[in-house]
């Protein structure tokens, strides 16, 4: 059997980057080149329990890369003049507070809605990923949650619930459950019929990898419960979604492609680079369009760059994988000769601690640097990231989904985050304790759930549907602390501002979480 030198390369290159996976949880890796898979390759166990192998066939889930199947299901509609993408949300879906009539579909699309995040919305009101949830249990905390994160098309922010509430919106308008429309919409025509979407976590389906995530001394089953909808409910593979690529660039879907990745600048004239379930950004002189996705004991990587003919798909069921740093690696050696020399590494000295942004959203973020192997990694909210140089000379996200750049000038650091706001950040010189007088009951309204600060210096939640706690809390500033709240994913925090009368005393809570922002809490005791 011959095979083109070049791929045999790439098919090593893929095999080395599997290799770590040995006898641990897996990834599959694909490569798709001028329309036709070139590499296909697995590595690792698809269920730890049966001792079964990854393999061509395995499928996974694929969590938020299903966005993008949402918008085009939307576009779909669109384009047989059921709904317009400049209609409110509230046409289409009863039950909405006043914003349901000034945020439209494309909002929702475009990640510049400002609807809080649903499972932020639930991880403040006591329950995590892990806690079984219903369909409407989300739905009504979507409801619930008034306020917003900004005005809509100001500013970007990734949510789930924009997703949710366009997929219900398609089983509206179609009449259709969501995954009778997208298999007899999109899938089948594509030959996608490995692909489905999966409300129910719990249904069983044949061919899926087990999600594990690392503990110390091996891994643990990923425990997940949430119901699935138009933000991350599809199981697919590396086969299957190279077909997409496939229909998507050059092929069936090619009109719908263009009305995905067609751009919409913020309201001050600023760029997004979030199109309608799709990231296109600019990377070492090419474009990319990708998406990643992330659901406790899974991990995806969706990258293309059409003007190239080329797409990398890597998918894990190892929560400690990390899929889009195998897919660069891949990009890499596939466009060697293209790439323009990634940019110089800027000094790291003095990068590592806490700081605090006061500035960059009301109540104010905190965030941690460091350097791990060289490499240097920030964390907000409890989010790990790494950092990259960019051509500007900052240090810049390498996930796309986060807007963070960070300029140094000598000793000072600036935050640059999307639709050109920023911020100097401040260095914290030492952990404070919690106000003296910051013990109480703090109740918020949008979360329906009461949030109690003990003596100690913990706090715990009472929420609609759960209580839980206790967590410790970590004092930043005068009047400014992160909350923690560790789930199944990793420690997340909530940054907090407590809110002084002219008088002084504490009358309540101003909590911003990655992607809930601004929630208001009023002191009750």
């Amino acid at each position: 059997m011959s095979m083109d030198l070049g791929t045999l390369r790439l098919a090593r290159r893929a095999e080395a980057l599997l290799a770590p996976l040995a006898g641990k949880p897996g990834a599959s890796i694909g490569l798709v080149r001028d329309g036709r898979l070139v590499v296909h390759a697995c590595g690792g166990v698809a269920s730890i329990e049966a001792g079964t192998a990854t393999g061509p066939d395995t499928l996974y889930r694929i969590a938020s890369v299903s966005k993008q199947f949402t918008c085009a299901a939307i576009t779909l509609l669109a384009q047989e003049g059921k709904l317009s993408p400049a209609d409110p949300v509230g046409r289409h879906l009863a039950g909405l507070p006043a914003w349901g009539e000034r945020v439209t579909l494309d909002h929702l699309m475009r990640n510049t809605s400002g609807v809080r995040d649903m499972l932020e919305l639930m991880r403040g009101g006591g329950l995590d990923l892990s806690a079984i949830v219903a369909g409407g249990a989300l739905d009504a905390a979507i409801a619930r949650s008034t306020g917003l994160n900004f005005e809509p098309g100001s500013r970007f922010l990734y949510s789930n619930s924009a997703f949710r509430l366009l997929g219900l919106v398609v089983e509206k308008i179609s009449g259709m459950p969501l995954e009778a429309f997208l298999e007899t919409r999109l899938f089948a025509p594509a030959g996608m019929t490995r692909t489905r979407h999966t409300p129910d976590v719990h249904h069983p389906v044949p061919g899926l990898a087990t999600g594990y995530i690392p503990r110390p001394g091996g891994f643990i089953r990923a425990p997940h419960g949430f119901a699935l909808g138009g933000e991350g409910g599809l199981v697919s593979g590396i086969e299957d979604l190279a077909l997409w690529v496939a229909a998507c660039e050059g092929g069936i879907f090619q009109g719908l492609e263009e009305q995905l990745v067609t751009p919409l600048p913020f309201t001050n004239g600023t760029p997004n680079n979030y199109r309608r379930g799709l990231q296109v950004e600019g990377w070492r002189g090419i474009s990319i369009t990708s998406h990643g996705g992330l659901w406790p004991g899974f991990k995806t990587a969706f990258q293309r760059v059409p003007q190239q003919g080329l797409a990398v798909i890597v998918i894990s069921n190892n929560g400690a994988a990390d899929p889009g740093a195998m897919a660069q690696s891949m990009m890499e050696a596939a466009l060697e000769r293209v790439l323009h020399p990634a940019p110089a590494m800027p000094g790291l000295e003095g990068i590592t601690g806490s700081w605090v942004a006061e500035d960059i959203v009301p109540g104010g973020r905190s965030f941690e640097l460091w350097v791990e192997k060289g490499r240097p990694m920030a964390k907000q909210n409890g989010t790990a990231f790494a950092l990259a140089p960019d051509e500007a000379g900052r240090l810049a996200s390498a996930r796309g989904t986060i807007h963070f750049a960070l300029e140094r000038d000598g000793e000072a650091f600036t935050l640059h985050e999307e639709a050109g706001h920023s911020a100097p950040l401040i260095r914290v010189a030492e952990p404070v304790p919690l106000p003296d007088d910051a013990p109480g009951t703090y109740v918020c309204a949008d979360l329906g759930a009461s949030w109690v600060v003990a003596a100690d210096g913990s706090w715990s939640v009472e929420g609609p549907h759960a209580r839980s706690g206790t967590f410790r809390t970590e004092g930043l500033a005068r009047d400014f602390a992160r909350f923690h709240s560790p789930g199944a994913l990793f420690d997340h925090w909530f940054d907090v501002r407590f809110l002084r009368s002219e008088v002084g005393l504490i009358t309540g809570l101003l909590a911003n979480g990655s992607r809930a922002r601004g929630m208001r809490f009023a002191r009750v005791d």
